[in-house]
């Protein structure tokens, strides 16, 4: 009892909210369970030599009012007491952290556990929804986010609290189905023979899509990178690039789908991140919903579940900021992810 209490115990305010990616850092500080979050500018990552070095001068260096605690996601995995980043050089090193920073708590959870947390309250102005399925029950759901990798994790709702379950959905198998996914198939880059859902949803499988599709139409693909297939996809300047769209939202939707299925994720599934965004005119058409719904013979339930992008500018900060004043509200597990002073 008295260690599940420890664990279970609340963050002392202020508390620092960080979101840490390969590329960017971004930071705000909760002053207590009431106000709202105040925002520091973005961090690069490489301009810092370390995690702690950018705590000190994105936020502390700012703010006459200095956190006592703090709850970070990290793009990594979280073992011991030394976390490297995935994109990145920075290693989260909590320990030297709290005696660095003088801080009496850190919290580190993983990025998409926070992308998770943000959709349990995700505002309506923020998630904009693909098809007209109403958001009428407090059911589990799911998040996707295709950006740099896919990003899966869901969040089940039990016995009154939203708890959060990351795990690597991203690297489930994908594979063909039309007679079309057949003739682009053979041309995508596989890993070890394998195409996982990374190959194809995320930017530089987007690029993989748009190289197939080339390959499979018997044309040289152009030197593109992730914006150039979005953006003449989009205008309609790119017959092929205009194609990976599509296929990329119908193999997003099926795979949404497939999430959906194994959380039984009533209460809805969201795409988040800046590809979700950018293509949001793509995901609108009919294949993103038709291929996320053609799951017979489950069909009739997959119409019920509604789907949405989010469009959240900070979505990871407003999931941790939600967990900060409200832990009590979330089954987070934090054994081997907590470190006190």
């Amino acid at each position: 009892m008295a260690r599940h209490s420890i664990h279970e115990q609340p963050l002392s305010f202020p508390i620092l909210i960080g979101d840490i990616g390969g590329t960017n850092a971004r930071f705000s500080l909760l002053v207590d369970a009431y106000a709202e979050p105040r925002e520091f500018p973005i961090v690069h990552t490489a301009d810092f030599p370390t995690i702690d070095a950018a705590i000190q001068a994105g936020v502390m260096d700012k703010t006459a009012l200095q956190p006592r605690s703090a709850i970070l996601a990290v793009a990594g995995p979280i073992r011991g007491d030394e976390i490297p980043l995935t994109n990145c050089d920075w290693v989260v090193k909590p320990k030297d952290m709290i005696r660095a920073l003088g801080l009496e708590d850190v919290v580190i959870i993983n990025d998409f556990e926070a992308q998770a947390l943000a959709i349990a309250n995700m505002p309506d102005q923020f998630r904009e929804p693909l098809g007209n399925r109403p958001d009428t029950m407090i059911a589990s759901r799911v998040v996707l986010g295709p950006g740099t990798g896919l990003g899966v994790a869901g969040l089940v709702h039990a016995e009154e609290r939203w708890i959060p379950v990351p795990g690597e959905g991203g690297h489930i198998d994908l594979g063909p189905r039309s007679e079309r996914d057949y003739q682009v198939f053979p041309h995508i880059k596989t890993i070890e023979g394998r195409i996982a859902g990374e190959q194809i949803l995320c930017g530089r499988g987007m690029v993989n899509l748009y190289n197939a599709i080339c390959a499979a139409d018997g044309i040289e693909a152009k030197p593109y990178e992730p914006k150039h297939v979005s953006q003449y996809g989009l205008d309609g300047s790119d017959p092929q690039a205009v194609e990976t769209l599509s296929l990329f939202s119908t193999y997003l939707g099926r795979l949404a789908g497939d999430m959906a299925m194994i959380f039984m994720a009533r209460g809805g599934v969201y795409l988040a991140g800046g590809i979700s965004q950018k293509i949001l005119p793509a995901l609108k058409q009919p294949e993103f919903r038709a291929a996320f719904e053609d799951k017979a013979p489950h069909t009739g339930l997959m119409k019920t579940i509604p789907t949405y992008v989010v469009t959240h500018p900070l979505a990871a900060l407003a999931g941790l900021a939600t967990y900060a004043r409200t832990p009590t509200r979330f089954g987070l597990a934090l054994d081997g992810r907590r470190w006190r002073g």
